[in-house]
Formats: C-alpha cells, sequence, structure tokens
C-alpha cells in the first residue's frame, strides 16, 4: 500500500487533489482536520481528557465541545493551544497508524492523508512520501475570498502563521502546482500516478 501525505498553504487547494485521487485512483482519504473533530466526540480519545484540561465551560447543553467557544478560547491563549495540540495530535496521529494497518490488510492499495501540520508532526516517517500542494499567493487570495469570504486582514494573520514556501518544498519529495485551471493540475496527477505505477480505478 502507498501512503502519502498532502500538504500546503491554506487555499492551495488541496480539497481538488484529494477528491481526484478518490474518485480516479479511489484513495482511501484521511483529512486530519475532520479525524480530530471525531476524536472530540463523547467517548472518543480526545473528549475526556480535554474536558479534564478546560473544563465543563467548554461543553454546550448536550455535553458535546462547543467548536466556535472553544476554538475561540484556544486561540487567544498560547498555552491553552499547546495544551490543546499536546491532546489532539497524538490521537490523531495514532488513529491515523491504526486505520493504515487496517486498510493495508483489507487490500487497499493508495491511502493518503491531508494536514497541515504533516512536516511538524514528523508524518514524513510514517508515510511513504509527502506532497505539497503549491499555489500562487494572489491565487490563494482570490479563492479564499470567494470561497469563504475572508478579509486581507484575516488572510494575511493565517498566511503568517504557515511555513514558508522553500520549508514546503525542501520537505516534500513531489510538488504540485494548483495556480492554474482544474485540468493542469489533474493531469500532474496523472503523471505521478503513472510513476508510482497506478491505474485509474475501473468505473
Amino acid at each position: 500500500m502507498k501512503t502519502i501525505g498532502i500538504t500546503g498553504g491554506v487555499g492551495a487547494g488541496k480539497s481538488l487533489v484529494l477528491d481526484y485521487l478518490k474518485e480516479k485512483y479511489n484513495a482511501y482519504i484521511i483529512v486530519a482536520d475532520r479525524l480530530a473533530h471525531e476524536l472530540e466526540m463523547p467517548g472518543e480519545a480526545c473528549y475526556e481528557r480535554l474536558v479534564e484540561a478546560f473544563g465543563e465551560k467548554i461543553l454546550d447543553e448536550k455535553h458535546y465541545i462547543d467548536k466556535i467557544k472553544f476554538a475561540a478560547m484556544i486561540f487567544s491563549d498560547n498555552e491553552a493551544l499547546e495544551k490543546t495540540n499536546a491532546i489532539i495530535h497524538p490521537a490523531v496521529k495514532e488513529e491515523i497508524l491504526k486505520r493504515i494497518s487496517r486498510e493495508e490488510e483489507t487490500g487497499t492499495k493508495l491511502f493518503v492523508v491531508e494536514a497541515a501540520l504533516l512536516i511538524e508532526e514528523g508524518y514524513d516517517k510514517i508515510l511513504s512520501e509527502l506532497w505539497y500542494i503549491h499555489a500562487k499567493d494572489s491565487v490563494r487570495r482570490k479563492r479564499l475570498k470567494e470561497s469563504r469570504g475572508y478579509s486581507d486582514a484575516k488572510i494575511d494573520s493565517i498566511m503568517a502563521q504557515q511555513k514558508g514556501e522553500e520549508e514546503f518544498r525542501q520537505s516534500c519529495r513531489r510538488i504540485i502546482d494548483n495556480s492554474k485551471d482544474t485540468e493542469s493540475t489533474c493531469a500532474q496527477i496523472d503523471r505521478i500516478m503513472e510513476e508510482l505505477g497506478f491505474e485509474p480505478s475501473p468505473v
């Protein structure tokens, strides 16, 4: 089984790459942010630890973690953010390792993980290779304004917190330029998949 990590800056278009790998190459996809939210549900790996760390004030009336309230709290407090990351990131990685093992046993050929912190969290040591999805800053800004309604100030703030271009390029084995149209991006993916020995899945 080939395991690939997808990373890149906000607005680079990672979702397009994931969707294409799933539809054309039958990839098993994990989006780390979504998995983290699953693990924050009652009864899952992170729920009790987060409630123990921050108290019931982070819960809504149904005793689920209130995502909006919790996010506002941790992103205004570096210590709280670090404490949260120390709970969530190892749990996410552990769950990904479990799923890699499970999918390998069931015969899955392509396993893809998308996460903003693949490099920082050492996923190069557990995945076959990392891919950097690149797009020009002007393109990313346009996408974020159109798809999410972000202001320039919000985009500036998010981009300032993310890795620079060089670090992504140095840490990832393959680079896909997603600055142009969908056809261009998909053609790049097809060339890489052919090089890796993958054929499109039967319809």
